[in-house]
């Protein structure tokens, strides 16, 4: 089965209020199966346009991904993070078919 992902970009305006939003998450992941890939490292923009942060999460499937996205703990959290982010948020599902 392949495994759901979100990818997200995100500005952040205010790193003091962001803090809150960043360190109630690996909770709220973690119930879902979720681990970090990406989480903010070094990155060279190659092509179009890019925020300032990137994290690649790694859920069991597609479906535990939006779940998690869509439960209560993650939606109040969204709320904590909205005064002081931009963000685009994707959920994809991962492939799993033959590989080059």
């Amino acid at each position: 089965m392949a495994k759901g992902y979100w990818i997200a970009r995100v500005d952040v305006h205010n790193d003091e209020g962001y803090k809150a939003y960043a360190a109630a998450n690996p909770a709220i992941f973690k119930k879902f199966g979720g681990r970090f890939v990406v989480r903010a490292g070094k990155f060279t923009a190659i092509e179009g346009q890019s925020r300032s942060r990137n994290v690649v999460i790694e859920f069991p499937d597609y479906e535990t991904a939006l779940a998690c996205y869509h439960s209560p703990e993650y939606q109040e959290n969204i709320k904590v993070r909205l005064p002081h982010s931009v963000a685009d948020l994707i959920i994809i599902e991962g492939y799993d078919g033959p590989q080059p």
